[in-house]
């Protein structure tokens, strides 16, 4: 069984760097089986897609989030981690990471529960 699990400050302020990392079990992120994806969903509104990392490394960006997004992995940890930049209170929301089919807003197959974040000063 494949388990996700999602770390990181829950309070960041504006302007500076959110950073969270998601730490896959029971199975390897260097697989090509599934694409680690993250996700937010800010209260109310829609799931809306980050950005995604492949087995091989290459990285997928949503065009709307490009410019402030970085998706890394560390092999050795079986770890993938978001950093977005230059956060601003619209960056509140609950962020989830999650191994999808594809590139882009996709069905996942395996997901973690989710972590809320709060953007304020």
């Amino acid at each position: 069984q494949v388990r996700l699990q999602e770390s990181g400050p829950d309070l960041v302020k504006p302007s500076q760097t959110l950073s969270l990392t998601c730490t896959v079990s029971g199975g390897s992120i260097i697989t090509n089986s599934y694409y680690w994806s993250w996700f937010r969903q800010p209260s109310g509104k829609g799931l809306e897609w980050i950005g995604c990392i492949d087995g091989s490394g290459s990285t997928y960006y949503s065009p709307a989030l490009k410019s402030r997004t970085s998706i890394s992995r560390d092999t050795s940890k079986n770890q993938f981690t978001l950093q977005l930049s230059s956060v601003t209170p619209e960056d509140t929301a609950v962020y989830v990471c999650a191994g999808t089919i594809r590139p882009g807003p996709s069905p996942y197959f395996y997901k973690g529960q989710g972590t809320q974040v709060i953007v304020s000063s």
